[in-house]
């Protein structure tokens, strides 16, 4: 039966039924597109065991919206049931009335974790990670960690890792639940343990730590403070989040677009243009000195007219395949692919997959630009241009991503808009110039 309907009669008995047999992502899916009187309803018929489990899924819109509308002790039941990262990613997106009102209803431990959580840079694996996690000790049997983490399953986050440490939190091994299911009930974890175990600091940058989990296939990940003590773990769920964030952000770069965390629908009318039209100013501003170029090239529009028609397929061109260029280094440069290292690699390549593609763009525009205009000389000036026009566009979009990347900017911001208005530019300087030159103009 329908959710919105069950609402509706307030048939709230099949309504909870139904809410048992789903799973977690999907009931909070069900408070997408209902009202928000609705949504309170819908929470607080949740079971309690499942609820902080259902308000981790939901978006901050969402959770602010329940936090205001339910009472004190509901408060304590949710921050209770939330791991660590989670309700710190909670706090880190509500105002300020909510974030006092949350922590007044949280134990001095939890205040004093997730105050440690929020004070890390937001880019690093200290933000990211949470300290709700399993470590024992090397000289433990295999029966006994299995007693320890019994204990500490409700509390941790994952019980699948599990890292042995010292005395002073330093890390020696980590082993597998499944290490421990084959091994022997009185074998020792320092005899069974994996001792090369790799790590990541606390001031990590989560793309570096996104990197890490895809190249060595990992489930989670110990994070070290500087003194190389155990501190926390990262798991492969953040690490989903922080690759889903990374990607928006580069897609909103290579759009001309200054990134935003806020949803599109949330955003308000001005801070959408605010975020586009200092962009959209500077490839404008650039975009004119293709208009001089343009202007200072009169007298040959004057003599061959039809020249003019074809700068839009050039230009057209050139832009194309320098973002062709450009999307696969960004991407490229974004998996660990390619290193700024490999420019000359690059280059190589660009330069005969351009001449490949140019060679055979020239020759079709050529018998084209021939047959439109009746003049064989301007089919020869369009290829020749066409030529070097995809072999600059192609290196320009090479070079760029790994220019910046150089330089610590991100890639991204070399992509598509900027990278055809460079083009643009040398395609019209180098049209005319080879129109002069063969032309007589």
């Amino acid at each position: 039966m329908d959710i919105e309907k069950l609402l509706v009669d307030k048939d709230f008995n099949e309504l909870k039924k139904q809410l048992e047999n789903k799973n977690i992502a999907d009931i909070a899916m069900l408070f997408e597109g209902i009202e928000d009187k609705d949504k309170i309803i819908l929470f607080k018929l949740l079971n309690k065991d499942i609820a902080a489990e259902v308000f981790s899924y939901l978006n901050p819109d969402m959770q602010e919206t329940i936090i205001t509308a339910i009472k004190d002790s509901d408060i304590q039941n949710i921050m209770k049931e939330l791991y660590l990262d989670d309700a710190t990613d909670f706090i880190q997106e509500m105002p300020a009335n909510v974030v006092k009102r949350v922590l007044k209803n949280v134990d001095n431990k939890t205040r004093e974790q997730i105050n440690k959580l929020l004070s890390y840079p937001d880019n690093s694996a200290g933000s990211i990670m949470t300290t709700e996690f399993i470590d024992l000790k090397s000289n433990l049997t295999v029966s006994e960690a299995f007693e320890k983490i019994r204990r500490k399953a409700n509390d941790s986050e994952t019980v699948y890792t599990i890292y042995i440490t010292d005395e002073y939190r330093k890390i020696s091994g980590v082993v597998s639940i499944r290490d421990l299911l084959i091994a022997k009930n009185d074998a020792k974890l320092k005899d069974i343990m994996e001792t090369n175990v790799i790590t990541a600091n606390t001031l990590t940058d989560k793309e570096d730590i996104a990197n890490m989990f895809s190249k060595y296939d990992f489930y989670t990940l110990p994070i070290l403070d500087n003194e190389q003590r155990l501190v926390g773990i990262v798991t492969a769920d953040d690490v989903m989040e922080v690759i889903q964030n990374e990607a928006t952000e580069d897609m909103e770069k290579m759009a001309a677009i200054t990134p935003s965390d806020e949803s599109y629908l949330k955003t308000s009318v001005f801070k959408h243009a605010k975020k586009r039209v200092f962009w959209l100013l500077l490839l404008t501003l650039s975009a004119s000195i293709t208009g001089a170029i343009i202007s200072h090239f009169e007298d040959a529009f004057v003599l061959v007219p039809v020249l003019v028609s074809f700068i839009p397929m050039l230009m057209d061109t050139g832009g194309n395949c320098g973002s062709q260029a450009s999307t696969l280094i960004i991407r490229g440069l974004a998996l660990g692919e390619i290193k700024t290292a490999d420019y000359l690699k690059i280059m190589f390549k660009e330069f005969r997959v351009s001449l490949v593609c140019g060679v055979i763009l020239s020759i079709v525009n050529f018998f084209v630009v021939w047959l439109r205009s009746g003049d064989p000389l301007v089919g020869l000036v369009v290829a020749l241009t066409l030529l070097i026009t995809i072999c600059v566009a192609k290196f320009i979009g090479g070079m760029l991503p790994i220019l910046a990347k150089k330089i610590k900017l991100d890639p991204a911001i070399m992509a598509a808009p900027i990278i055809s208005t460079l083009v643009d530019c040398i395609t019209i300087v180098c049209y005319f110039l080879i129109a002069t030159a063969i032309l007589g103009l």
